[in-house]
């Protein structure tokens, strides 16, 4: 197999860079400005004729040494490769951004919880787990955020849709697959905000939190 040339300009430095060190960098330039992850089928877009995925997965190898002492990460999550900031450098960027970061009630996260562990699920499903009703707007609020989707339709009268989660959901929580999930009693510690309500939609909490457990 012909080794693949790059989809760049010829430059001198060519005659300095090996093939391989003209690969990493493009790598990197690739995941250090995309604002998505990128998997390897992405990566291999970026130069002309077929690239062994090998090399690829090397390079990425390099990137993950050269940057694991600075203040950024490579990590893999359910959407590819991409660069993040470390958790211990959040305190530091929210300096930029004072902004706090949306609330969600106590309905939206039971609904997420119910649909990310029990799915795919129904409306119905939802309701008769939480034992109340669910708003429409509690799923808009997911469905806005990218963490759910429908997926189909169960094959019964009234033939409702079915929702999952997303793979930006797993990409918010840097997990790779669903089965990385914590179990449901330290759901509330990933990184999703909860707002803390008196008495949400009018049911009592504890028994709705009691009931999702034994349920899911």
């Amino acid at each position: 197999m012909s080794t693949p040339a790059i989809l760049t300009e010829p430059v001198e430095a060519n005659l300095v860079l090996s093939l391989n060190d003209q690969i990493v960098r493009v790598v990197e330039a690739a995941l250090l400005t995309t604002s998505e992850p990128l998997i390897i089928n992405d990566l291999k877009k970026l130069f002309e004729g077929d690239i062994d995925k090998k090399i690829l997965q090397e390079s990425l190898t390099i990137l993950d040494k050269k940057w694991r002492d600075s203040g950024i990460e490579l990590v893999s999550v359910a959407g590819g490769w991409r660069f993040q900031s470390k958790p211990e450098m959040q305190i530091f960027l929210d300096r930029l951004s004072p902004q706090r970061p949306p609330r969600y009630s106590r309905a939206v996260m039971e609904t997420l919880a119910i649909i990310a562990y029990r799915q795919p699920v129904t409306r119905g499903d939802i309701e008769e787990i939480r034992g109340v009703a669910v708003s429409t707007q509690v799923i808009k609020t997911l469905e806005s955020r990218g963490w759910i989707e429908t997926i189909g339709q169960r094959e019964i009268p009234g033939k409702p849709y079915l929702y999952a989660t997303t793979r930006h959901f797993l990409d918010d929580l840097n997990l790779q697959s669903l089965e990385q999930l914590p179990s449901l009693e330290n759901f509330n510690s990933l990184n999703i905000s909860a707002e803390e309500k008196p008495n949400d939609q009018g049911i009592d909490q504890e028994s709705s939190k009691s009931a999702i457990h034994e349920s899911i």
